[in-house]
Protein backbone atom coordinates (compact mmCIF):
# COMPACT_ATOMS: atom_id res chain seq x y z
CA UNK A 1 0.00 0.00 0.00
CA UNK A 2 1.27 3.31 -0.97
CA UNK A 3 0.25 6.99 -1.66
CA UNK A 4 0.08 6.41 -5.33
CA UNK A 5 -1.87 2.73 -5.10
CA UNK A 6 -3.74 2.90 -1.50
CA UNK A 7 -5.29 -0.07 -1.48
CA UNK A 8 -4.04 -3.50 0.39
CA UNK A 9 -3.36 -6.26 -2.80
CA UNK A 10 -2.19 -8.62 0.61
CA UNK A 11 -6.11 -8.58 1.51
CA UNK A 12 -7.30 -9.42 -2.39
CA UNK A 13 -4.32 -12.53 -1.72
CA UNK A 14 -6.24 -13.22 1.63
CA UNK A 15 -9.96 -12.83 0.55
CA UNK A 16 -9.64 -14.74 -2.97
CA UNK A 17 -10.51 -18.20 -2.02
CA UNK A 18 -14.06 -16.27 -0.12
CA UNK A 19 -15.25 -16.12 -3.70
CA UNK A 20 -14.97 -19.11 -4.65
CA UNK A 21 -18.55 -20.54 -4.40
CA UNK A 22 -19.94 -17.20 -5.51
CA UNK A 23 -18.00 -17.84 -8.41
CA UNK A 24 -19.95 -21.16 -8.72
CA UNK A 25 -23.36 -19.62 -8.37
CA UNK A 26 -22.36 -17.26 -11.34
CA UNK A 27 -21.55 -20.40 -13.48
CA UNK A 28 -24.75 -22.16 -13.03
CA UNK A 29 -26.88 -18.60 -13.13
CA UNK A 30 -24.79 -18.43 -16.50
CA UNK A 31 -24.82 -21.88 -17.94
CA UNK A 32 -28.60 -22.63 -16.71
CA UNK A 33 -29.31 -18.97 -18.43
CA UNK A 34 -27.10 -19.97 -21.80
CA UNK A 35 -29.37 -23.28 -21.95
CA UNK A 36 -32.56 -21.69 -21.63
CA UNK A 37 -31.71 -19.25 -23.82
CA UNK A 38 -30.61 -21.60 -26.94
CA UNK A 39 -34.05 -23.29 -26.41
CA UNK A 40 -35.75 -20.70 -27.02
CA UNK A 41 -33.61 -18.85 -29.26
CA UNK A 42 -34.07 -22.10 -31.80
CA UNK A 43 -37.45 -22.24 -31.27
CA UNK A 44 -38.10 -18.51 -32.12
CA UNK A 45 -35.66 -18.85 -35.00
CA UNK A 46 -37.37 -21.72 -36.82
CA UNK A 47 -40.59 -19.42 -36.12
CA UNK A 48 -39.08 -16.71 -37.70
CA UNK A 49 -38.34 -18.56 -41.19
CA UNK A 50 -41.42 -20.33 -41.31
CA UNK A 51 -44.20 -19.42 -43.85
CA UNK A 52 -46.66 -19.04 -40.98
CA UNK A 53 -47.58 -14.99 -40.50
CA UNK A 54 -48.79 -15.94 -37.22
CA UNK A 55 -46.25 -17.68 -36.10
CA UNK A 56 -43.64 -15.12 -37.54
CA UNK A 57 -45.34 -12.32 -36.05
CA UNK A 58 -44.63 -13.85 -32.33
CA UNK A 59 -41.28 -13.96 -33.14
CA UNK A 60 -40.67 -10.82 -34.31
CA UNK A 61 -42.79 -9.41 -31.39
CA UNK A 62 -40.59 -11.36 -29.05
CA UNK A 63 -37.14 -10.04 -30.73
CA UNK A 64 -38.41 -6.35 -30.86
CA UNK A 65 -39.25 -6.29 -26.95
CA UNK A 66 -36.72 -8.12 -25.68
CA UNK A 67 -33.78 -6.11 -27.78
CA UNK A 68 -35.83 -2.93 -27.48
CA UNK A 69 -35.88 -3.15 -23.15
CA UNK A 70 -33.01 -3.70 -21.15
CA UNK A 71 -32.28 -6.90 -18.93
CA UNK A 72 -32.85 -5.30 -15.84
CA UNK A 73 -35.73 -4.56 -16.36
CA UNK A 74 -37.13 -7.97 -17.82
CA UNK A 75 -35.18 -8.86 -14.53
CA UNK A 76 -37.48 -6.95 -12.15
CA UNK A 77 -40.47 -7.76 -13.95
CA UNK A 78 -39.97 -11.48 -13.68
CA UNK A 79 -39.13 -11.17 -9.78
CA UNK A 80 -41.21 -8.17 -8.52
CA UNK A 81 -43.73 -7.86 -11.42
CA UNK A 82 -45.20 -10.74 -11.26
CA UNK A 83 -45.27 -10.94 -7.44
CA UNK A 84 -49.09 -10.63 -7.91
CA UNK A 85 -49.13 -13.91 -9.46
CA UNK A 86 -46.63 -15.98 -8.82
CA UNK A 87 -43.52 -15.56 -6.40
CA UNK A 88 -40.94 -16.95 -7.94
CA UNK A 89 -37.44 -16.94 -5.90
CA UNK A 90 -34.24 -15.05 -6.91
CA UNK A 91 -32.00 -17.94 -7.98
CA UNK A 92 -34.85 -19.23 -10.79
CA UNK A 93 -35.74 -15.24 -11.73
CA UNK A 94 -32.48 -14.29 -12.66
CA UNK A 95 -32.23 -17.37 -14.71
CA UNK A 96 -35.50 -17.12 -16.74
CA UNK A 97 -34.92 -13.43 -17.07
CA UNK A 98 -31.27 -14.55 -18.82
CA UNK A 99 -32.88 -17.10 -20.83
CA UNK A 100 -35.52 -15.08 -21.88
CA UNK A 101 -33.14 -12.06 -22.56
CA UNK A 102 -30.03 -14.32 -24.42
CA UNK A 103 -32.93 -16.11 -26.27
CA UNK A 104 -34.17 -12.74 -28.67
CA UNK A 105 -30.14 -12.89 -29.53
CA UNK A 106 -29.52 -16.29 -30.34
CA UNK A 107 -32.24 -16.37 -32.09
CA UNK A 108 -31.36 -13.46 -34.56
CA UNK A 109 -27.93 -15.23 -34.92
CA UNK A 110 -30.01 -18.71 -35.28
CA UNK A 111 -31.37 -17.16 -38.04
CA UNK A 112 -29.01 -15.23 -39.84
CA UNK A 113 -26.93 -18.72 -40.13
CA UNK A 114 -29.72 -20.84 -41.79
CA UNK A 115 -30.20 -17.98 -43.91
CA UNK A 116 -26.38 -18.01 -45.07
CA UNK A 117 -26.99 -21.43 -46.50
CA UNK A 118 -27.38 -20.87 -50.12
CA UNK A 119 -31.39 -21.87 -50.58
CA UNK A 120 -29.71 -24.46 -53.81
CA UNK A 121 -28.71 -26.95 -50.80
CA UNK A 122 -32.45 -27.41 -49.65
CA UNK A 123 -33.27 -27.56 -53.27
CA UNK A 124 -31.08 -30.27 -54.30
CA UNK A 125 -32.12 -32.28 -51.03
CA UNK A 126 -35.75 -31.12 -52.24
CA UNK A 127 -34.83 -32.76 -55.84
CA UNK A 128 -33.63 -36.23 -54.45
CA UNK A 129 -36.82 -36.79 -52.35
CA UNK A 130 -35.86 -35.44 -49.38
CA UNK A 131 -39.09 -33.29 -46.82
CA UNK A 132 -38.65 -29.94 -45.96
CA UNK A 133 -38.26 -31.46 -42.63
CA UNK A 134 -35.43 -33.54 -43.41
CA UNK A 135 -33.87 -31.57 -45.76
CA UNK A 136 -33.83 -29.06 -42.48
CA UNK A 137 -32.48 -31.66 -40.20
CA UNK A 138 -29.69 -33.48 -42.31
CA UNK A 139 -28.58 -30.58 -44.84
CA UNK A 140 -29.43 -27.21 -43.33
CA UNK A 141 -29.30 -26.99 -39.94
CA UNK A 142 -25.60 -28.98 -39.45
CA UNK A 143 -23.81 -26.16 -41.59
CA UNK A 144 -26.10 -23.30 -39.72
CA UNK A 145 -25.05 -24.58 -36.35
CA UNK A 146 -21.37 -24.69 -37.10
CA UNK A 147 -21.28 -20.99 -38.68
CA UNK A 148 -23.40 -19.81 -35.49
CA UNK A 149 -20.55 -21.15 -33.30
CA UNK A 150 -18.67 -17.72 -33.26
CA UNK A 151 -21.30 -15.19 -32.96
CA UNK A 152 -22.96 -17.63 -30.42
CA UNK A 153 -19.70 -18.12 -28.34
CA UNK A 154 -19.95 -13.86 -28.18
CA UNK A 155 -23.33 -14.26 -26.85
CA UNK A 156 -22.04 -16.49 -23.90
CA UNK A 157 -19.67 -14.43 -22.69
CA UNK A 158 -22.10 -11.10 -22.33
CA UNK A 159 -24.15 -13.66 -20.88
CA UNK A 160 -21.38 -14.32 -18.33
CA UNK A 161 -21.15 -10.54 -17.78
CA UNK A 162 -24.83 -9.94 -17.67
CA UNK A 163 -25.36 -12.54 -14.65
CA UNK A 164 -23.75 -9.74 -11.91
CA UNK A 165 -27.50 -8.20 -12.72
CA UNK A 166 -28.75 -11.32 -10.48
CA UNK A 167 -27.23 -9.24 -7.37
CA UNK A 168 -29.51 -6.65 -7.54
CA UNK A 169 -32.29 -9.49 -6.44
CA UNK A 170 -29.89 -11.09 -3.28
CA UNK A 171 -28.76 -13.73 -5.68
CA UNK A 172 -24.98 -14.76 -3.40
CA UNK A 173 -22.87 -14.26 -6.76
CA UNK A 174 -19.76 -12.40 -7.69
CA UNK A 175 -20.91 -9.48 -7.39
CA UNK A 176 -23.08 -9.29 -4.61
CA UNK A 177 -20.38 -11.07 -2.48
CA UNK A 178 -17.70 -8.56 -3.40
CA UNK A 179 -20.84 -5.54 -2.08
CA UNK A 180 -21.27 -7.35 1.10
CA UNK A 181 -17.55 -7.85 1.80
CA UNK A 182 -16.85 -4.79 0.77
CA UNK A 183 -19.18 -3.45 3.11
CA UNK A 184 -18.33 -5.23 6.32
CA UNK A 185 -14.70 -4.32 5.86
CA UNK A 186 -14.57 -1.08 4.45
CA UNK A 187 -12.46 -2.23 1.45
CA UNK A 188 -14.52 -2.00 -1.54
CA UNK A 189 -11.67 -1.37 -3.73
CA UNK A 190 -9.93 -4.64 -2.75
CA UNK A 191 -13.49 -6.69 -3.03
CA UNK A 192 -14.13 -5.39 -6.46
CA UNK A 193 -10.54 -6.31 -7.78
CA UNK A 194 -11.03 -9.60 -6.67
CA UNK A 195 -14.40 -9.93 -8.74
CA UNK A 196 -12.79 -8.34 -11.89
CA UNK A 197 -10.11 -11.12 -11.18
CA UNK A 198 -12.84 -14.27 -11.06
CA UNK A 199 -14.67 -12.73 -14.20
CA UNK A 200 -11.47 -12.06 -16.04
CA UNK A 201 -10.59 -15.77 -15.51
CA UNK A 202 -14.18 -16.90 -16.34
CA UNK A 203 -14.36 -14.94 -19.37
CA UNK A 204 -10.91 -16.33 -20.39
CA UNK A 205 -11.68 -20.01 -19.88
CA UNK A 206 -15.11 -19.50 -21.68
CA UNK A 207 -13.08 -17.86 -24.54
CA UNK A 208 -10.61 -20.89 -24.49
CA UNK A 209 -13.31 -23.31 -24.53
CA UNK A 210 -15.65 -21.70 -27.47
CA UNK A 211 -11.95 -21.25 -29.77
CA UNK A 212 -11.69 -25.00 -29.00
CA UNK A 213 -15.20 -26.05 -30.20
CA UNK A 214 -14.82 -23.69 -32.86
CA UNK A 215 -11.69 -25.03 -33.84
CA UNK A 216 -13.44 -28.82 -34.13
CA UNK A 217 -16.47 -28.37 -35.76
CA UNK A 218 -15.04 -25.39 -38.04
CA UNK A 219 -15.61 -26.65 -41.91
CA UNK A 220 -14.49 -25.15 -45.04
CA UNK A 221 -11.12 -23.32 -43.55
CA UNK A 222 -8.31 -23.99 -45.15
CA UNK A 223 -4.65 -22.59 -44.20
CA UNK A 224 -3.44 -19.88 -46.45
CA UNK A 225 -0.15 -20.32 -46.69
CA UNK A 226 2.50 -17.50 -47.03
CA UNK A 227 4.39 -17.53 -50.30
CA UNK A 228 7.54 -15.37 -49.86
Amino acid sequence: MTDLFPWDLTVVVERFPHFIKAALITLQITSSGIICGLIVGFFVAMMKISHNKGLKGIASAYIFTVRGTPLLLQLFIIYYGLTSVVTIPPFPSAVIALGFHNGAYIAEIFRGAIESIPVSQLEAARSIGLSHRKSMQRIILPQAFKRAIPPLGNQFIIALKDSSLASTIAVPELLLRGRQLGSSSFMYMEMLIIVAIYYLLLTSLLQFILKRVDKKFASGKRKVRKIW
